[in-house]
């Protein structure tokens, strides 16, 4: 496909620390869609902006770093969201930045959805938390996720040659689906309701 402009690709990583290990992935994720397709990419890090939407009940109350957060989410052509595994789902602010995003916002826009854990059972949270939190969004989903464990990272850098090719795979197959979808959304065919 040949773009007018570049990939709009936002990555959110809803880990609470820096440095995290889930932002590790996001940027790897991140990286390799940049080495595939022209893209400007952006990291939305709830770590940092946490404080500023915390205690927030709508969405006039984040601050202008999280209101521009949110418009970037809600322009992307591809979302990376990706979350530690924390009590058998994703992070509470994670889910509580979601909250302010418009419910109509992402209807078609592609996920690329990832996690990370302390082993390899939590690698469900894909399928249980993630898919279904994007699923009410009307997203789509990409078919590939990206789970890394803790034994995938060396001194917080991910260095799983396993998880890098899964990374390669994801974003390979993700490339097609995410242009044409960026085509869609930008002659408008998209409904609102």
């Amino acid at each position: 496909m040949n773009q007018a402009r570049p990939l709009r690709v936002v990555g959110v990583s809803g880990s609470l620390h820096e440095p995290s290990r889930t932002t590790a992935l996001v940027r790897t994720i991140l990286d390799e869609v940049a080495a595939r397709a022209p893209a400007e990419t952006n990291l939305v890090e709830v770590a940092a902006l946490g404080p500023s939407f915390a205690g927030a009940l709508r969405r006039d109350d984040v601050s202008p770093a999280v209101e521009h957060a949110l418009q970037l989410i809600e322009s992307a052509d591809l979302l990376v969201a990706a979350s530690p595994v924390y009590r058998a789902s994703f992070t509470g602010l994670f889910k509580h930045l979601f909250d302010f995003v418009g419910q109509y916002e992402l209807v078609g826009t592609p996920v690329l959805v990832a996690a990370t854990g302390g082993g390899e059972r939590h690698a469900l949270i894909i399928e249980h938390q993630l898919r279904p939190l994007f699923g009410f969004f009307q997203a789509l989903t990409l078919p590939l996720g990206v789970y890394a464990s803790d034994a995938d990272f060396t001194a917080g850098t991910l260095t799983s040659p396993d998880v890098g090719r899964r990374v390669a795979e994801a974003v390979s197959r993700s490339i097609p689906i995410v242009e044409q979808a960026a085509l869609v959304r930008s002659t408008e065919y998209v409904t609102t309701w």
